[in-house]
């Protein structure tokens, strides 16, 4: 007869690999859970349309938070760099113009797909379902909030996908200085994660499946 250690051990390595299964298997759904990736990817980069009345939604053209970080830029001064005095006493180092640093993509990037879990997927009065900004939760019944949550994990995974895929390339886009205002939708959704290939309406139809 098995000792009951060895039972117990063996029923607690078996449950804790069921857990790591059924956990990769949610972060799968969840990954493949966004139907139209050309409408989140707009709703991360540029703008969502809203029309809604009973106050659960900021009403009118919602620029994004992508772009809401790029048009409410201030002017910054060049990161000053020159830390060491040389022989002859002068300071040495680089200076660095602001709009091109890590720093800049750091605080453009750093907590967007955070900002991302405000947004659900809500039907407009077209008929059609758009990413919508949240002003707030409580407005929603009670059976209909989780749904909306969901909704919102989703968009703010799917960023984090979208950033980690579009990285390198993102990040040479703001370096180069392309980085202004209206120009983010065509930039990260069209040119370089091609999840739009034309200049459709960000208010596109989403797929049954989300």
């Amino acid at each position: 007869m098995e000792p009951r250690g060895a039972a117990t051990r063996r029923r607690s390595a078996t449950l804790l690999l069921l857990a790591a299964i059924l956990t990769a298997a949610a972060s799968s759904a969840s990954a493949s859970s966004i139907g139209d990736k050309c409408a989140a990817c707009k709703a991360v980069a540029a703008r969502c349309k809203s029309t809604s009345s009973d106050g659960s939604i900021d009403l009118g053209f919602l620029q994004a938070e992508l772009e809401i970080g790029i048009s409410s830029e201030k002017p910054r001064n060049h990161l000053d760099l020159r830390n060491r005095l040389n022989s002859k006493g002068q300071r040495e180092g680089k200076v660095i113009d602001y709009r091109v640093s890590e720093l800049r993509i750091v605080e453009l990037l750093d907590d967007l797909c955070d900002k991302m879990q405000d947004y659900t997927l809500q039907k407009l009065e077209s008929g059609e379902k758009g990413w919508v900004k949240v002003a707030n939760w409580n407005s929603f019944q009670t059976e209909k909030k989780a749904a909306a949550r969901a909704h919102s994990k989703n968009l703010s995974t799917f960023c984090g996908r979208l950033l980690e895929e579009t990285e390198d390339e993102l990040e040479e886009w703001i370096k180069t200085g392309s980085a202004e205002s209206g120009k983010v939708s065509q930039a990260l959704c069209v040119d370089i994660s091609k999840h739009c290939q034309s200049s459709s309406s960000a208010t596109t139809r989403i797929d049954d499946e989300l």
